[in-house]
């Protein structure tokens, strides 16, 4: 079950979440999957977070700036996050929430995992730098975050590979 929730809404604190952050790489599916089976044994439900932002151009001087994004950039997004997820479930046994949040990832993702019992995210997203161990969003979360990490390397898992 999917239940999408608005950028304001926060999840209550009784209940057991795992945060999982999802950017639509192989590393992030093969995240979703360990969370979910985390999620089985700490009878907690998933937080799926997917964070975005509008990118913007010069255009001219007395233009300024206009977004390079698509049009609805928030829709793109959100299908995105619903194909990363519908291909990750396997059963119905644990409740999955969605959330898509303006602003940079790895600050977000420390955010919006505040009071969770884990957040879990992929060694390294679709950064430029494929033969990195660890990407820069993952390092950053391991060093800041204030809930136990998971670092999960796609790369060991043959069908989480991207391309």
């Amino acid at each position: 079950m999917t239940d999408t929730t608005s950028e304001s809404s926060r999840p209550p604190s009784t209940e057991r979440r795992i945060v999982v952050g999802v950017e639509g790489s192989g590393g992030a599916r093969a995240a979703l999957r360990f969370a979910i089976q985390e999620a089985k044994y700490r009878d907690a439900y998933i937080d799926v977070v997917t964070a975005y932002l509008s990118t913007y151009v010069p255009v001219a001087a007395e233009i300024g700036f206009t977004p390079l994004d698509p049009i609805d950039l928030v829709g793109e997004v959100e299908k995105m996050q619903q194909e990363v997820v519908q291909s990750v479930i396997d059963d119905d046994s644990v409740e999955i929430r969605t959330r898509l949040l303006k602003g940079r990832a790895a600050e977000t993702l420390i955010e919006a995992s505040e009071g969770a019992e884990m957040l879990v995210v992929g060694n390294r997203g679709r950064g430029g730098f494929r033969g990195l161990l660890l990407g820069s969003v993952s390092h950053q979360i391991a060093q800041h975050a204030s809930c136990p990490v998971v670092i999960v390397r796609a790369e060991l898992l043959p069908h989480e590979q991207d391309g």
